[in-house]
């Protein structure tokens, strides 16, 4: 039977000749060569910060962040290839991990809502492109406290035509941001980041995108996971942010600010604090709880786990409940401390063009 006549409800076995093949061919393929310069600097004094494997998702490799001494730029090194991006994004946002990452968005609508405050503080939006907007979920969020602001999307995946059909934004573009800026110039008095550039190959184009492409006086907020969190070296490689091998660059505060401004923007507001999300702990747990035990049916391990081993799995994952409710109880209570004393794991930053 080939895969194109298995069922539709087995999706998993239907992908698997594929996977299996990509893994048979080799991962080296997926994988650019190892930089001796910083991505972001170009500076050679460069330390290991973490080595790691994909704890969410368990497709094979093993991945390495490298820190810039000078500049403090955590970038993924090596990077993923082209075909290594394609290969680990693969039914991550969309297909197989569709309804897990919507089921997680749509359980953070107040956090949502919140990214939308710093910019309303100073600006009535009007016409608003979120980037990165994968399926939609801010601007679904947004519209509710902002009824007369127009919203539109831009995705490289397949989720910003299901944002369009289903009415959370006018309009949706599918594509590479950079490549855009001619038919998108001049059309929008905000652009949004929220959670984009840390997965682009070149955070720096895409900032030079969001300059070609808004007015003078328009506004660039852009949310990111802060590299410079506490969590980030005491929970090693089980802090969610790091996020390996999706995460390919990790920016500093300050550079974000700089580079911005040699751009022509100027730094309007800022927020370190109120952007944490207490999830940092029980994430963690979650993260470990799962490499651990694993025993899903993925389409990347060559066959479907034995009826023993899911069973250890449900139960391990039911025994890890109360663990999971006390490391929740644990990041609330640390939450307003974490904020005030260097443990907050997101930043914020509103940009207005000159």
């Amino acid at each position: 039977m080939t895969a194109s006549s298995l069922p539709e409800t087995d999706p998993v076995a239907a992908r698997r000749p594929q996977y299996l093949a990509d893994i048979e061919a080799g991962l080296d393929r997926f994988y650019e060569p190892r930089r001796d310069d910083c991505a972001w600097c170009g500076g050679g004094n460069l330390a290991t910060r973490l080595r790691t494997v994909d704890l969410l998702q368990h497709k094979p490799g093993r991945f390495e962040l490298s820190e810039c001494q000078d500049c403090h730029h955590v970038f993924q090194n090596p990077r993923l290839s082209l075909a290594g991006l394609e290969f680990y994004y693969r039914d991550c946002y969309d297909g197989l991990g569709e309804k897990q990452m919507a089921a997680m968005f749509e359980g953070n609508t107040a956090g949502l809502k919140d990214r939308a405050s710093l910019l309303t503080k100073h600006h009535a939006p009007k016409r608003w492109l979120d980037v990165g907007t994968g399926h939609g979920h801010f601007c679904k969020a947004a519209a509710e406290v902002l009824p007369d602001t127009e919203f539109h999307g831009l995705d490289m995946s397949a989720g910003v035509e299901l944002a369009q059909e289903h009415g959370w934004i006018s309009k949706g573009f599918r594509g590479n941001f950079p490549e855009m800026t001619g038919e998108l110039a001049g059309n929008y008095d905000v652009i949004s980041m929220f959670h984009y550039l840390e997965h682009t190959l070149d955070p720096k184009a895409e900032l030079s995108a969001a300059a070609a492409v808004l007015p003078p006086g328009g506004h660039l907020v852009i949310e990111l996971p802060d590299p410079e969190s506490r969590w980030g070296r005491i929970l090693g490689r089980y802090w969610m942010p790091w996020l390996q091998p999706q995460h390919l660059n990790m920016m500093p505060i300050g550079n974000l600010k700089k580079a911005a401004e040699e751009l022509g923007f100027t730094v309007l507001d800022e927020q370190r604090a109120e952007p944490h999300g207490s999830m940092d702990m029980v994430a963690a747990l979650a993260l470990w709880a799962n490499w651990v035990v694993k025993g899903n049916d993925v389409p990347w391990q060559p066959k479907p786990p034995s009826a023993l081993r899911k069973l250890v799995r449900k139960l391990s994952m039911v025994i890890s409940v109360p663990l999971l409710v006390l490391a929740f109880i644990a990041d609330k209570l640390h939450a307003p401390y974490g904020r005030k004393h260097g443990y907050s794991n997101a930043y914020r930053v509103l940009l207005t063009r000159n």
